[in-house]
């Protein structure tokens, strides 16, 4: 099928040419037929990235006279980002139709500015509600003749607390008006909605009803809490160039999260409701540009975000249900590519990812947090694919030719292999060579002391004490942080005058020994060998006495 079949206007047809559009996408195939005659209130369910802004975008601006000033046709959107990029289509579809105009009107722009515009003449205006209802308190913008209202992202507008000013600017509207709803979910709110305004409206489905894109992979990796930022950074490594959006639930770790990536080296913003309508703007045109590579956002501030080519959604704290699991993860896989939806979890929170599995009737794969020669090759390929490829712009390098073979004589070709791949992953290496395993099995169980006496159990030596002032519990923890092992796999912990032993359970010893070969305790660099060295796995030292003055 071509967008031929559907009976548009040419200028509609040649405006779709110019954008690329080769033939319609499965939401439009259903919808564009049921509304094309403009007689028909209508419910589309579909996710963000689908065509959804052309299935009703064609179709409004096949009916509106623009040959008129009067508003005719009117979109309400919930964020200043959706709106304009609803427009920005609009006008693309129309750019071949005489006098079309479309006017936005939003939020954190000049007021007198978009005063002027509607003013002028606005047949079609596309509108976030707060700056409509402010509009039309001043009588500016007459809704009196409206023909066509159209409510996208409907369930988003609800989440954000749009219930009364959508009540009250569809109270302006006429009765006779036909409506069109298009959301990724179907809450009970929007039933009620349909209920109220719609007259007999057909439903239309893309997908699943409250389902997610098809082609988004949903991955989960277990976590300690207190390694939750390490594991991000883990995720982050193991996927060289990375594109993606970073979910937390609240402004201020949204704002801590973005300040540790950017310290870290990495290119990365934050974008929260604390923001100036300034400093958004600038912060989203420079991730559209990929001048950022990753955005680290609330649920609230992302609603709208309409970027293309995001290759990763990254939930680093669980939403609270399943319909801000679909919007978040709805970010990614747009238009028919595929994409990744990532989530950190902790041992606590497994039951609250399976509740959002069972809501969204998606199943998420778990998975072993990467290490650090995992990080490391990734990076090492990635890097001989960059010196590989052809640039763009080659540099003129022959007269350099001679000194650069003179210089490099002494080298043999693995020595240079070995300095140019070094000098292109050189932070990885650094960071990764010696980096614990903190990876979380996904059904980790506390130390069982029978059980590890019928597997076996590890003794090690430490060489921190009482003269160190130091406790059991501070002992555990220096284990935990360069080991990556969970506290509650610590066994036994006795500790005597200038050193002391612990206890592991046999299969999580492995990596002990090697991944405290740089630990420290303040400026005292901390020894760890296996009990056997010092005496016997079973000797125990007698504890010396004290001396009191």
């Amino acid at each position: 099928m071509s967008f031929e079949n559907f009976g548009l206007k040419k200028a509609l047809l040649k405006g779709i040419t110019d954008m690329g559009f080769e033939a319609p996408t499965p939401i439009q195939r259903k919808v564009i037929p049921e509304i094309i005659t403009g007689e028909t209130d209508m419910i589309g369910l579909a996710q963000t990235g689908t065509g959804k802004t052309a299935a009703f975008g064609l179709p409004l601006l096949q009916q509106i006279d623009f040959h008129s000033a009067v508003t005719r046709g009117l979109v309400l959107c919930p964020t200043r980002e959706l709106c304009l990029q609803i427009s920005r289509d609009f006008k693309a579809y129309a750019s071949h139709i005489a006098g079309a105009k479309i006017v936005s009107v939003y939020g954190g722009a000049s007021f007198r500015d978009q005063l002027r515009e509607v003013k002028q003449g606005a047949p079609v205006i596309v509108a976030t509600p707060g700056r409509l209802i402010d509009l039309i308190q001043r009588r500016v913008v007459d809704l009196s003749q409206v023909s066509f209202v159209v409510l996208d992202e409907a369930d988003e507008m609800l989440s954000m607390g749009f219930q009364e000013e959508i009540d009250d600017i569809l109270k302006h509207t006429p009765p006779h008006r036909k409506t069109w709803l298009f959301s990724a979910t179907m809450p009970h709110s929007l039933s009620g909605i349909a209920a109220k305004y719609m007259r007999n409206p057909v439903e239309i489905t893309a997908g699943a009803k409250n389902a997610m894109a098809g082609n988004i992979d949903h991955v989960h990796y277990v976590v300690r809490e207190k390694e939750r930022y390490l594991a991000l950074k883990r995720i982050i490594d193991f996927h060289p160039g990375i594109f993606g959006l970073i979910f937390c639930r609240t402004k201020n770790e949204t704002a801590e999260v973005a300040e540790k990536l950017i310290s870290d080296g990495y290119q990365a913003e934050a974008i929260h409701g604390d923001l100036s309508q300034p400093r958004r703007d600038y912060v989203m045109r420079q991730f559209r540009e990929r001048r950022i590579e990753l955005l680290v956002a609330t649920d609230v501030a992302a609603r709208g975000i309409d970027v293309d080519n995001i290759s990763h959604i990254i939930h680093f704290r669980l939403p609270d249900d399943g319909e801000n699991y679909t919007h978040r993860s709805g970010r990614t896989a747009r238009a028919g590519k595929s994409g990744t939806a990532i989530t950190l979890i902790n041992i606590k929170e497994k039951g609250k990812l399976a509740l959002i599995e069972r809501k969204t009737s998606i199943r998420s794969r778990y998975e072993k947090l990467p290490q650090g020669r995992d990080i490391l090759e990734k990076h090492v390929c990635a890097a001989v694919d960059r010196l590989t490829q052809p640039t763009e712009h080659p540099v003129e390098m022959e007269p350099f030719l001679p000194f650069l073979s003179e210089k490099f004589a002494s080298l043999t070709r693995e020595d240079l292999i070995r300095r140019i791949i070094a000098s292109e992953c050189d932070r990885f290496f650094k960071y990764y060579e010696n980096a614990p395993d903190i990876h979380v099995e996904k059904e980790s169980a506390p130390f069982n002391k029978k059980q590890a006496d019928q597997q076996g159990s590890q003794r090690f030596f430490i060489n921190v004490g009482e003269l160190d002032n130091i406790q059991k519990k501070s002992i555990s923890k220096l284990i935990c942080h360069y080991s990556g092992m969970p506290s509650h796999q610590l066994g036994k912990i006795e500790i005597y005058r200038a050193f002391s032993f612990f206890e592991v359970p046999r299969g999580s010893a492995e990596n002990l020994l090697t991944s405290f070969k740089h630990a420290k305790l303040g400026n005292r660099k901390v020894q760890v060998e296996l009990a056997e060295k010092r005496g016997g796995k079973n000797k125990k030292p007698k504890k010396k006495a004290s001396a009191k003055g």
